[in-house]
Formats: structure tokens, sequence, C-alpha cells
């Protein structure tokens, strides 16, 4: 008599696609483990099992919405949803949208305020999209930052990289800052056009490299920061403007070239 495993492998695979799809994510990473087949039919990122599990988690109009245009499988925007802002670790001026990929800063006079994202980085390399949805203000920060880095300010100033905890590129002045200081111009080009609202951001943290550099309209804008710590890093931004909103995505490893 067949024992169980055998009776599951030998059904067809939309069927075992429509039992994968009701286990939670850890017993589907361990259920790629059991055999070749269900290796192969849990890499297909675009399967029943993950548009499911992105249903779950999120409506269909946020799976279809524009900021995830960027992600072109159901594997890979549920994945963005897991790394998106962390409610729980914003300044009190900011809230994250029900879509879990944007923020929204409440108009607060003198004050500049800041987020982290749910998950942190210290090994591997990792590339995620930021772009801001309003105006800049007078600094618009983009950058990462450490658990210990300060996500509220009095006043209007570069919030990411205004301490040891956390790097960040001014995009309103195109300077780079860490630890409170401006550690030049960047990127390294002769009047280097101004950001626009709504162009995205491509942020790349090499943990193996100890460097963060910084794309945008997929120009390669060189490495802006070298020698990170061996540390948790967060994706993070800091803004001043009222009602501005600023949405992040994360893509996974880079692709090079």
């Amino acid at each position: 008599m067949a024992n169980g495993y055998e009776l599951i492998s030998n059904l067809p695979e939309h069927i075992l696609e429509l039992l994968f799809s009701y286990l939670d994510l850890t017993d589907i990473r361990n259920c790629m483990l059991v055999c070749k087949k269900w290796y192969l039919l849990l890499c297909n990122e675009n399967n029943e099992v993950w548009r499911l599990h992105c249903m779950r988690f999120m409506s269909e109009s946020i799976v279809k919405s524009e900021p995830l245009s960027s992600l072109t499988t159901f594997k890979a925007k549920l994945r963005g949803y897991f790394h998106g802002w962390n409610p729980n670790d914003c300044s009190r001026n900011v809230y994250i949208k029900p879509n879990g990929f944007t923020l929204h800063r409440n108009p607060v006079a003198q004050s500049t305020d800041a987020v982290r994202g749910k998950v942190g980085f210290y090994q591997g390399r990792h590339a995620w999209e930021v772009f801001w949805q309003g105006p800049l203000g007078t600094v618009a920060v983009v950058g990462i930052a450490t658990k210990d880095a300060l996500l509220q300010s009095h006043g209007y100033l570069a919030l990411i990289g205004s301490d040891t905890e956390s790097w960040g590129w001014n995009i309103v002045d195109n300077k780079i800052l860490h630890n409170g200081e401006a550690q030049g111009s960047y990127p390294l080009l002769n009047n280097p056009p101004k950001y626009h609202v709504g162009e995205r951001i491509r942020i790349i943290l090499d943990c193996d490299d100890s460097t963060l550099s910084f794309e945008k309209n997929f120009e390669f804008l060189g490495v802006a920061f070298r020698g990170l710590p061996d540390k948790v890093l967060y994706p993070s931004v800091s803004a001043v403007y009222g009602n501005t909103e600023i949405t992040m995505v994360y893509l996974g490893p880079p692709l090079d070239g």
C-alpha cells in the first residue's frame, strides 16, 4: 500500500498547488526540500500557490498597482509586501498606508520624520526602489539606518545621515551624509540633474562588500558609501514636507549588468 507521501506526490500539479496554498510560508519552504517535483513546482513564482498567498495579504488592486510594476511574479510581490515600511518603526508623524508600501507624512511644522523597513540586512546583496509621490521640501533623504538611528527630530534637517547609525543621500542638494556631515557631492557628475517627483531611485546594499550605491532611471551612479559596519541595516528615508508620500518596493538581489 502506498504511503501518504506517494499518494500526495502523484496528485496532478494543479491539485498540489491548491493544497500547498493552505500551508504557511515556513511549511512551503520545507516542502521545497522534500523532492525535486515539489521543488520545481514551488519554484514557479507565478503559480496558484503564490497567487493565493498574495491575495491573502493584499487586495487584487494592490497586487496590480503601479508601484509593484517592477515585480513581475506573485512571489516577488509577496516578498515585497513582507519587506515594506514598518508601521511600528517610524516617527509618530508618519503613518503607513494600507498597501504597506507607502508612507504618508502628516503636516507637522518644524519636524523631520523617518521610517525603517520591516526587514534589515546583514549579509548578501539587496536592492529596493524608492520614489516620492509628493513635493520633496527642503530636505529629502534616502538611505539606510540601524535600529539605533533617530526617527524624529525638531526642525528641518537631513535626519538619515545625521548620526553614526545612518547613511543617506539628500536628493534635494545631491549630498551624501553620515555622522551629521556631508561626505561630498553625489553623483560625481558635472551639474547632476535634480530629482523629479515620481522618478524611481534604486538603492543597492552589498553587505558582503560593505557598500551602498544608487541608481536613477536605470543609470548606475556609483558607490556612495564604503566600509559599512557589520550591523543589521534597514531601508530608510526621512522627509520634512507635509502630506508628502514615499513608496518603497523591495526587489531582491540586484541584477548585474
